[in-house]
């Protein structure tokens, strides 16, 4: 088995192993996480159309891999949101700074809700291009993150 390693700034931290779901382009939060959200499912089902990465894909507990987030003011709530409903992906890794709108709600969903949210953020553009859906990552409370494919 194939193992390389980044190192990335901890912004939420923690250890965990899990599933990566891949995405090379910008997640719309709100678009992605809303439908399931308002629901009340049991489980995170991608609904933005606009990122087929993520699309009709069960986001929850997998480790969301990605550049950044996008979308409206709202992101940081709807993160906030899906981590109260215990739903939300374990991880967010991102291969940029971590956007203030996906930061505001990763901190306040660790802090408020006490969820185990993990989030490293500045990891590269390498780790993004070397990461496939599938791929079991692990991640330490340092900010290491290895990818075992």
């Amino acid at each position: 088995m194939a193992q390389k390693k980044f190192k990335g700034r901890v912004v939420a931290g923690g250890n965990i192993v899990a599933e990566a779901l891949v995405t090379k382009q910008g997640m719309n939060t709100l678009a992605t996480f809303q439908k399931s959200a308002l629901k009340n499912a049991k489980q995170i089902i991608g609904s933005d159309q606009n990122n087929p990465d993520l699309y009709g894909k069960n986001l929850t507990g997998k480790i969301l891999c990605l550049p950044t987030t996008i979308g409206s003011t709202t992101g940081g709530m709807v993160i906030q949101t899906v981590c109260s409903m215990g739903t939300n992906p374990s991880a967010f890794l991102f291969s940029q700074p971590i956007d203030t709108l996906a930061a505001s709600g990763i901190i306040l969903a660790k802090v408020w809700e006490n969820s185990p949210i993990i989030a490293i953020d500045s990891l590269g553009d390498d780790f993004l291009n070397s990461v496939k859906t599938g791929d079991i990552l692990q991640i330490d409370e340092d900010g290491t993150v290895v990818i075992n494919s």
